[in-house]
């Protein structure tokens, strides 16, 4: 782990920055507070409501219980995953399913959904039911987000059905 004192370098969305806090700061206050990047959430702290959920070298992380300290590889926000002109699949799913009702677990959703999907690219409806049960949704939208990632799924792998 950094010391305090010391600048360190983070690549958010592809986009290298210096930050100089507390090693220990959690990732998520870090990209909040320092860097201005709100796409990720605060829900619980605790890492379980998944609001905060960010890609840490591809893989899905908690941002809010993770030091900035500890982070050795890119990290992706949903501000990174797409863009207005080119959305993820998993986005673009999001949208044709009507998804998020109020919005606020959804970014952390769909960064679950898409670190998912790049290790299980034909899941089952079990399958999406357990990878993405650790994040909750208060507005109950679990079968849009299901289908939304059968959708997401059947576009990463060029199927157009």
């Amino acid at each position: 782990m950094r010391q305090w004192g010391e600048a360190m370098n983070i690549t958010v969305n592809g986009q290298v920055h210096t930050v100089d806090v507390e090693p220990e700061m959690p990732l998520l206050w870090v990209l909040r507070d320092e860097l201005g990047i709100t796409g990720p959430r605060y829900g619980c702290g605790i890492s379980m409501c998944g609001a905060c959920t960010v890609h840490v070298n591809g893989l899905a992380v908690r941002s809010c219980s993770l030091p900035v300290g500890d982070v050795t590889g890119p990290v992706t926000t949903i501000e990174g995953l797409g863009t207005p002109e080119s959305l993820h699949a998993v986005q673009e799913a999001w949208i044709e399913h009507q998804v998020a009702q109020c919005g606020y677990c959804q970014s952390g959703q769909i960064m679950s959904a898409a670190s998912f999907l790049m290790t299980n690219p034909n899941p089952s409806d079990e399958a999406i039911d357990q990878a993405l049960s650790a994040n909750l949704c208060r507005c109950g939208t679990y079968p849009r987000i299901r289908q939304a990632v059968k959708t997401a799924s059947a576009k990463l792998r060029g199927d157009a059905s």
